[in-house]
């Protein structure tokens, strides 16, 4: 399917595992930051290891910004922290997950944990992607006023409806 993103952002993700302290995993994995653009390295290159932790390259993706989002965008950025959603998927390979989606549009975020399996981590906005989509937004957003809707009585359905029978 062709993207509708009027604006694409690429980066990689960074994620680590620990040891687990469970009898029903070996390790913890879970992504710890994005970088601005696309390493040289391959998914699944370790990138440092300290004492209970390594850190993994776990591969690419882009952030796709829509005209159409504007407004949650615009919400994320002007929050005390503004986040990016990273979505990691569980794979059968000898790296365990592959990176599914980063997102700065904190609905399709909360969206991806309805999966499951997934692991969907809210981390810090790096500030190049910051600027980036402060241009955005101010570049394509339309303000639209809310119009509330009148209900319609129940009445004016017409005699053929029978509600609540």
């Amino acid at each position: 399917m062709r993207s509708t993103a009027l604006l694409v952002i690429p980066v990689g993700v960074v994620v680590e595992r620990r040891a687990a302290r469970s009898k029903w995993a070996d390790y913890l994995w879970r992504p710890v930051s994005v970088l601005i653009g696309t390493p040289a390295a391959m998914p699944g290159t370790p990138i440092e290891t300290t004492t209970g932790a390594t850190l993994f390259y776990a591969g690419e993706t882009a952030i796709e910004l829509h005209r159409t989002e504007t407004v949650y965008y615009r919400d994320n950025i002007n929050s005390d922290a503004p986040m990016l959603w990273v979505v990691l998927q569980p794979v059968l390979s000898e790296f365990p997950y592959r990176v599914l989606s980063v997102t700065a549009d904190p609905g399709e975020g909360e969206a991806f944990t309805d999966g499951g399996d997934n692991i969907v981590e809210a981390l810090p906005m790096p500030a190049d992607v910051l600027e980036t989509v402060r241009q955005f937004i101010a570049e394509y957003h339309v303000e639209r006023p809310f119009k509330k809707r009148r209900r319609t009585p129940s009445d004016a359905l017409g005699p053929e409806t029978d509600v609540g029978k």
